[in-house]
């Protein structure tokens, strides 16, 4: 198995095996704390503190789940633990939302009015999400950012599948309220 082979030269602090596990899961713990951030900055700040722990801590990785589960929880509670210190709320960035959300095939907006609508909107989901209850916000970001099944995002944040899906669906609901007022109004 990949993982145990990896693991085991991280304990042994073999030469290459950070370099390994950095190239292995620098998109997913970058993409996680993006999620959470919503600024590239501090996405790259969180994901760099998140290897370093990782590093630092993998003698007392028990092995209970995959690393890939670990990982994330560390990037999880990492990229809250940053939201929680922030002194004062600040809107994102939005060119870096956009450039980090780019896709091959894309569409791009016809008109200046047109990208500063999308830019508009993509601000006020953010901040509609910021707003949501800790773990519908972790629940939500897993799924819907990162596309993690829910059986996944039960082990990553250790709690059952019904508790998956029941913080889903208040997610959502939660969100629909909260962006209602913002929709009639266009």
């Amino acid at each position: 198995m990949v993982d145990a082979n990896l693991i085991r030269r991280l304990q042994l602090q073999e030469e290459g095996a950070f370099k390994e596990l950095v190239e292995e899961y620098q998109n997913l713990i970058f993409n996680t704390c993006f999620g959470f951030l919503h600024n590239i900055e501090e996405a790259e700040d969180v994901a760099q503190e998140v290897f370093i722990q990782v590093f630092k801590s993998i003698s007392k990785f028990r092995g209970d789940s995959k690393l890939s589960t670990w990982i994330y929880r560390i990037a999880v509670n990492r990229s809250l633990n940053k939201i929680r210190s922030r002194k004062s709320k600040f809107l994102v960035a939005l060119d870096s939302v956009f450039e980090a959300n780019k896709n091959p095939g894309t569409s791009f907006p016809k008109t200046p009015y047109d990208s500063l609508e999308n830019k508009e909107r993509a601000q006020v989901l953010h901040l509609a999400i910021d707003k949501l209850p800790v773990n519908q916000k972790k629940v939500f970001i897993l799924s819907k950012y990162r596309g993690l099944p829910n059986k996944k995002i039960a082990e990553v944040l250790n709690v059952s599948l019904s508790s998956v899906e029941a913080l889903m669906n208040r997610s959502k609901k939660n969100l629909r309220a909260s962006l209602a007022n913002y929709y009639k109004k266009m």
